[in-house]
């Protein structure tokens, strides 16, 4: 029988950390300076938790310390209320102590063991007959009764991983680390898999962080995103905040914002808007605290960019004659269900990708070389 585990009131997780590598062998000499430095503060109060960013982000770092694999320089980690680490009181839990289970990239499996035998593995001190409940529990959990037998060489990819997620949760732990554990999987296997991840860990009620680098899996499967870049959380929150109100560049770029302008200086604010001046002309953006005279910058994805009836625009509403650009178009790349057009702005020369489904692109009858006219609209803009 699995029961559910009780998480206590607060924060699963919280984390507030520093650690600095030197070198190969990451000792520091005298004078030199850090090959790679983390300061890194998030905490993770839903179900599951999702650290994204690049390779070399600090990511995997991250969660090793939480796991105790690694010790910071400094800070403190806590699960559950209990202290794990605190670098000033001198406290250090063993990874044994501190009640998680730890999914690596590879499924680390024993060769030399079956598949009840790896999952059993982990199960210190607990009486045989109790044992044999829990394992076959997770066998059931994660749906691989009839391979309890077989070994490692004798199963898939997706199997493998599923012994392994078996095999982190069998002593029960207070929280799940897993570390891109479907990066090695094809496709159709990794959405298979993350379905049942998402099953697993709501019948469990376990909280669970989770490193991926893949946009899709990050967005799809979390509570709550913490973006990574250089060892350092640059936006915290649920998928839809980050996905539509990136606050840095960095984010931005992440999440499909490839239209972005550093140009941007602000002019003023109307009741609900800022206006900008920016690639040559004044454009109302949503409201930003900023004073006249700052610079900003300002973005919008592709897909958000509007293609409008040059003939038609002196007919529209007022409102709806803002935010116009002229260009030309200078490429036209094929995605399959879109078209994005790279257009060159008549005003400043700088460029404005533009995505459109195919049957839009059909029906506008425009390619590269001809002259069209685009609206950005100010509720699909972000500025920071």
């Amino acid at each position: 029988m699995i029961k559910k585990n009780k998480v206590r009131a607060g924060m699963p997780v919280e984390v507030d950390i520093e650690k600095k590598f030197y070198g190969r062998k990451h000792i520091k000499r005298k004078g030199e300076k850090p090959s790679f430095s983390m300061q890194c503060s998030f905490d993770a109060d839903s179900d599951f938790v999702v650290l994204f960013g690049c390779s070399g982000s600090g990511k995997t770092t991250a969660l090793r310390c939480i796991a105790g694999l690694e010790k910071p320089d400094a800070g403190t980690i806590k699960i559950n209320d209990t202290l794990c680490f605190d670098g000033r009181k001198k406290i250090n839990l063993p990874p044994q102590k501190r009640k998680i289970g730890y999914m690596f990239q590879e499924n680390a499996l024993f060769p030399h063991m079956n598949v009840r035998q790896n999952i059993e593995f982990g199960l210190k001190g607990m009486h045989p007959a109790e044992k044999l409940e829990r394992v076959s529990a997770m066998l059931d959990l994660v749906g691989i009764e009839k391979f309890e037998f077989a070994y490692p060489e004798e199963l898939s990819g997706g199997q493998k991983q599923k012994v392994a997620l078996a095999r982190a949760l069998a002593p029960d732990p207070e929280i799940l680390l897993l570390d891109e554990p479907f990066s090695s999987l094809d496709t159709v296997v990794r959405l298979k898999l993350r379905k049942e991840l998402r099953v697993i860990q709501k019948r469990l009620g376990i909280p669970v962080v989770f490193i991926t680098h893949d946009p899709v899996e990050a967005f799809t499967m979390a509570d709550r995103i913490a973006i990574f870049d250089n060892g350092r959380v640059q936006q915290l929150g649920s998928p839809e905040d980050v996905f539509y109100h990136p606050k840095t560049r960095y984010v931005a770029e992440l999440v499909g914002f490839s239209n972005l302008f550093d140009d941007a200086v602000v002019e003023g604010h109307g009741e609900e808007c800022t206006f900008l001046w920016s690639l040559g002309t004044e454009i109302t953006a949503p409201y930003i605290r900023r004073m006249a005279g700052d610079k900003v910058s300002w973005g919008i994805k592709p897909e958000n960019v509007e293609i409008i009836d040059s003939g038609n625009i002196h007919a529209s509403r007022e409102e709806d004659r803002k935010n116009l650009f002229d260009g030309v178009i200078r490429n036209v790349i094929n995605k399959g269900s879109s078209r994005v057009m790279s257009m060159k702005l008549k005003d400043s020369g700088a460029f404005l990708n533009v995505e459109v489904t195919n049957h839009i692109f059909d029906s506008l009858k425009i390619g590269k070389g001809d002259e069209c006219m685009v609206r950005v609209r100010t509720s699909d803009m972000i500025v920071f």
